[in-house]
Formats: structure tokens, sequence, C-alpha cells
């Protein structure tokens, strides 16, 4: 047997080779154009044989020829059940999974469980489950946040060739319901807080045989009648069961189902894309080719594992070796689960990121004198050094940056955002700051990355070249006059084809054959441009356009964007319709700053509650946001007219939030219908006015 020595010294080894030359059988596509048109820095094109249209296909310049399927250095590789077995054999001494939250609840420090122990529980739950009576190809339910035992049960379903399900515990028991039934899911792993929800609808769900409560003490998990034809056990009790009468692996094949996940959407019942082996690991395949990881690294996960951001984070962090630290399931103390953790790699979201920030320049305004100038030296320094291609001065670092790393633990090497447009000046604030920062675009059904800015591109206001897993073209949106003649750039549909576009949505064909075309290509409803070098803008979303009543057409995530830059916007929704000729928005304000403005505006007296309503804090807020807009160029009926103004936050938990933190606008529309209303009132009231006096 190999001694731990041993197979350090073959991790290292697996480290070196990880750096060499991607070179490795790649897949073709059948139906894409055999010869390199134009090469433009980090994509090429391609003739597309297309029966109409003249649509460019873009490929990114590091495989133009072939789309990546596999690990370059690992193409024996197909399947997620392949990646974690290399890993735990490879790097079994390793820290895998870390966690600050003990079996009591209370909180300390992280400890870890390596590859070889997740291994070992993997298998263990496998085979409790095959000992249950879950069949090969069964969809089995995910019900809890992000915590390492999802990690295990995710690995035990592939390894035994089961399906994946996450159930969002944001959704609701509505939602959860209806994905239990619809995917038949025979299994459900659960924590003790949502077991009260599946126990109250059980009778609803003819599918379930087994219910596994993780974290559940034995003596406290009730029993059900035998009739229900429903097991209760704990998690613990199952990993028992599963290592005195362990069962051999039952290995999926690529093409085979990995997970079904259902989006939320921001309208309708949820959709389950179906995703397999082929598809995830061929997406991870073709980001490696720009972000190398190293046993050493330390990744914290805190999005939400139901999503496929996070889903692909971990696929590719255990691919290379690393460590995940989960965060100890709440949001607020965030930051002090990454000042333990210190973690080398950050995945989050513009939403977080703009709150990074807004908070610092704001700290650095409020210092003022000294401590201002030295810091706007420093980042004006640091950024002309970036921008011309030098390597900043580290006097820099010691003397501003350090501080502002620390708060994020301080060694962050690479920090990625996802799931929505990153602001120029916000990606520019964290290069500035932190270093290496990387921003993707990518969806649920396309097994997460679609494209990503190369990391020696230095530009901004993009989101890079397509993956070398895919190929790209924008279609032709005639009725929003965006098309592939538009001069400086092209612009249209942004439409994906290639090994990680998904099989299709679970038991709806109809909708499946809405996205994907006869010739492959999944339409993703975004709308985007080509920049000169091949990279891609995103511009617009083709589904949330509406009209005013002047018939000039709104974007309103892009306005929402603009807004978010006042400094009183922590969450912004913009509303409009055709039976009105302007735009009205509803401000889930920043309570520090909207705080801070009215002691220095002498409102001392008054809650932050009864500052919303007040009419001089409404129009401090619509001047400011009045502000940032024509600074962003908005045009003129881009401007919202009038404003509400609320302290309850934008959320998942209130129905207003997709998991991916998108606005669900129809119900954002019903749950401030009474502030819409009055705002319209408000506009025409100051309309009827005005028309009295001229």
């Amino acid at each position: 047997m190999e001694s731990p020595a041993e197979r350090r010294i073959q991790a290292i080894q697996l480290h070196l080779s990880s750096h060499q030359d991607h070179t490795s059988p790649l897949r073709t596509n059948e139906t894409a154009g055999e010869f390199v048109l134009a090469e433009q820095g980090y994509s090429v094109i391609l003739p597309d044989k297309l029966e109409t249209g003249k649509w460019d296909v873009y490929r990114s310049v590091l495989s133009p020829l072939k789309l990546v399927s596999k690990f370059p250095n690992h193409p024996e590789i197909g399947t997620l059940h392949d990646n974690f077995t290399r890993s735990a054999k490879n790097f079994r001494d390793n820290k895998y999974l870390g966690t600050r939250v003990r079996a009591d609840g209370t909180v300390r420090e992280y400890k870890w469980m390596t590859y070889g122990e997740a291994a070992t529980a993997r298998s263990a739950i496998g085979s409790g489950l095959v000992s249950l009576g879950i069949q090969k190809g069964s969809c089995v339910g995910i019900y809890f946040i992000n915590r390492p035992e999802w990690m295990i049960v995710d690995h035990a379903c592939s390894a035994y060739s089961n399906i994946s399900v996450p159930l969002y515990d944001t959704l609701g028991p509505d939602a959860v319901k209806f994905i239990v039934n619809h995917a038949d899911v025979q299994a459900i792993f659960c924590v003790p807080q949502t077991l009260n929800t599946l126990l109250s609808f059980l009778s609803e769900m003819p599918s379930v045989r087994v219910i596994v409560v993780v974290g559940g003490i034995d003596d406290q998990i009730p029993s059900l009648p035998s009739t229900t034809g429903v097991e209760i056990m704990s998690y613990s009790k199952l990993i028992s069961q599963g290592q005195s009468n362990l069962h051999p692996f039952c290995a999926p094949k690529p093409t085979d189902t990995a997970t079904i996940c259902y989006t939320s959407g921001t309208t309708g019942t949820p959709k389950g894309v179906v995703l397999s082996h082929g598809n995830l690991i061929a997406n991870v395949a073709g980001s490696t080719f720009s972000m190398q990881f190293v046993p050493s690294d330390i990744y914290i996960s805190y999005l939400p594992l139901a999503h496929i951001y996070e889903r692909f984070n971990q696929i590719l962090v255990a691919y290379y070796g690393g460590s995940v630290g989960f965060y100890q399931g709440d949001n607020l103390k965030l930051l002090d689960d990454m000042a333990i953790l210190r973690p080398t790699v950050f995945c989050s979201v513009p939403r977080l990121y703009n709150r990074i920030y807004a908070g610092i320049t704001n700290a650095v305004k409020a210092s003022g004198g000294l401590k201002e100038r030295i810091f706007n030296a420093a980042y004006n320094a640091k950024k002309q050094a970036i921008l011309s291609g030098k390597k900043p001065s580290p006097m820099w670092d010691r003397l501003v940056f350090n501080k502002i790393k620390e708060k994020l633990g301080g060694r962050l090497r690479y920090i990625v955002s996802g799931a929505s447009p990153l602001s120029p000046d916000v990606m520019e604030f964290l290069r500035v700051c932190f270093g290496q920062v990387v921003e993707g675009y990518g969806m649920t059904e396309t097994a997460c990355v679609i494209s990503a800015l190369d990391k020696d591109d230095i530009s901004i206001g993009h989101v890079g070249a397509p993956s070398p897993s895919c190929e790209v073209k924008l279609m032709d949106v005639p009725e929003m006059n965006y098309t592939s003649d538009d001069q400086p750039h092209p612009r249209g549909e942004i439409c994906v084809r290639g090994p990680i576009v998904f099989q299709g949505y679970y038991k709806d064909e109809v909708q499946t054959r809405e996205v994907i075309d006869d010739d492959g290509w999944f339409h993703t409803g975004d709308v985007g441009l080509w920049l000169p070098g091949g990279r891609l803008k995103i511009i617009d979303r083709k589904k949330n356009i509406f009209k005013l009543a002047q018939g000039e057409y709104i974007a309103p995530e892009k306005i929402e964007n603009v807004y978010s830059k006042s400094k009183f916007v922590a969450q912004c929704f913009v509303y409009g319709d055709s039976l009105n000729s302007s735009l009205v928005a509803v401000v889930s304000t920043d309570p520090d700053v909207f705080k801070a403005w009215a002691i220095a505006e002498g409102f001392k007296s008054k809650s932050l509650g009864e500052l919303c309503k007040d009419p001089r804090a409404r129009a401090a807020v619509l001047a400011d946001m009045d502000a940032v807009g024509r600074e962003a160029q908005l045009r003129g009926f881009e401007f919202a007219k009038a404003v509400a103004l609320v302290l309850e936050p934008f959320t998942l938990e209130n129905g207003l939030l997709t998991p991916t933190f998108k606005i669900k606008r129809p119900q954002a529309k019903a749950y401030f219908a009474k502030a819409i209303a009055d705002l319209y009132a408000e506009i025409a009231t100051s309309d009827s006015s005005l028309q009295k006096l001229l």
C-alpha cells in the first residue's frame, strides 16, 4: 500500500503536469465550417452552413477547429464519478470538505474531511440507498443549504448512477412538492428544519420512499405508519447501514443524466434542466484552459449548490484536488467565515461585489483628508500600471490594499463574478484592490460557462470569448432592431452550440423545442454584440423588453444596473407598461447610507420607515438616481419619474428574487402593486397641476 508521503509526491507530479500544454483528443462539430476565416485575438470566426442568414460563428482561439469535451490532460474522465474517483485516489490525504458548524449547532474553527474520507462516506451513502431499494436511474432530492453532506450525497448519486435533484430551500413548499412529483423523486435528503415541511405534504408526494435527515438524532426522528410506505432515518444510520453492506459502484456513462436542475425562472412553474455527465465534464474541461487551480487552493462555498454556478465550481475544485470550506449558513456572517478560512478562490455575484465597492468607496470618502488622498493616489498609480501591462509597485499594496484584502481573508488570488453583468467600474475597482478578477457568462442550460474573460485580458465591459467547449453566434432580432449588419458591432440574440448544451427540459418537449432549434443551437434569450478581439458583450434581454405608451422600448435590467450605482440604492425595481409614458422605480435603500444622510440633514427624530415615506427623502434619492443616470447617458424616457422607498430588501425568502438573484418581475409587480399605482397617481396629479399652470 502506498504511504502518505508517496501519495503526496504523486499529487505534486500531477500538479506539475497540469500546467503542460493542453493537447488532447477533442471533438469535432459536424456542422461547423472547416476553415478559420479570421483570427480576432480571443475568438476565431468560422463560416456556418446555414440554409438562410449570414451569421458568423465564433469559437475560442484556444480550440478553433474542435470543441473540447474532455479534460485535455485526462481524457479518461468522462463522468462526475470518474472525476471524483481520480481525485480521491490522487489527493486522498488532502483536505477536501470543511465546516465550522458542529453537530450541536455551535460554530468553531474549520474541521476538515479528506478526499479519502469523503470517498468512504460516498460509498456508504450510495450502498445504503441500494440496500433500501433505490435503483439505478432514480432521482434523489437534496433539500438543504451548502454543507459537506450535500457533496457526499451528490458523489454517491454519481457513483451509483442516480440523478441528483436539488430542492431549493427558498422556493417554498409548493415548488418543492411540484419538483418532487415532476421528477418522481424516490429519496430525499433533508435537515430537521425542512423535514417538517416535507411531512406536511408527504401524502401528496407518492413517489417518495425514503427520507434521510442530515444532522438528525435517531431517537428524535418521527416514525411513520407502515401504510405510508416511507422510511425515515438519520444520515448517520444510513452511513452505518451502507458500511456494513457495501455494494459495488454502478458507474454512469457520459450520456447518462447527472442532475436535473430546476430553474425557478422569473415566471411560471419551475423547468427541469436535464444535464448529462458529459455536459458538465465538457464545460469544466473547457474552463481549465483559462482557470488553473492547485491542490493548495481553498475555495469558500456559499453560493447555492442548487444553482449550476456553484455546482460547476465544486467540480472544478475537485478536479484540481483543492479544498472547499463551507460558510456557516448565514450570508451576514460570510466575511467572518472568510477571515477564518482565508480562501484563495472566491466566486460570487455582482450584488455582493457592488456592496463591497460601495462600502469601501463610501468609507474612503468619509475618511476625507490625507487618507482619501493616499487611497486615490494608490488607486490611480496601480490602475495605470495594470493598464500599461506593468507590474504595480508593491508599495501600494503594503500601504493601502493589503488592509482591504484582509477583509476577504487576505489570500485571494482568484475572484470570479457570474450570474449577471458586473459593471465596468466595479470590475476595475476589484482588479486594482484584489488582483486577478474573472467575469463569466453562462446559464443552467449550458452547464454553466458560455464565455469568460481571458486571464491576460485587461479590458473591461464584456464577458470575454466563447469557452473552448462551445461555439456562439448572434441571431438577428428584427423586432428590437438588432442585426448582424449593425455598425460598428454586429448585434443579436446569443445562441450556443456544443457538448455543453443541455439534453432538454424534463418532460417538456414543447419548451425544449422553443429554445433548441433543428441545427442544435440553444437560444439564450440574451442579446449581445461582438467587440473587437472577438469578445462578447451582453447588452439586453429579449424577454424582459416592454413598450411605453409612446412606443419606446425599455430594457429595465440595464436601467436597474445604472441606478445601483446610487449611494442610496441597495436594490432597484424599474417598472413601466404600455399604458403609461414614463417609468417608476421601487428602491430598497441602503440602511447605513440612508441613516447617515438623515442625520446629516437633520432628520434625527424620524425612524427609517418614516423617512422612506418623507417626500424630501424620496426627492433626494431620486435626485441622486438622476445624477448617476445622466452620468451613464440614459435616454430621457429611461429615467424613472417617481420613486418609492422601502426598507425591506428583495430576497429569495419574500419571493422577489430567483436563486441567481435576478428580480422576478411579475412577482415584484404584484408585490409592489399599491406603491406602483400610487406613484403613477402622483405623476398624473403633478402633470395635471403643471398643465393648469401653463
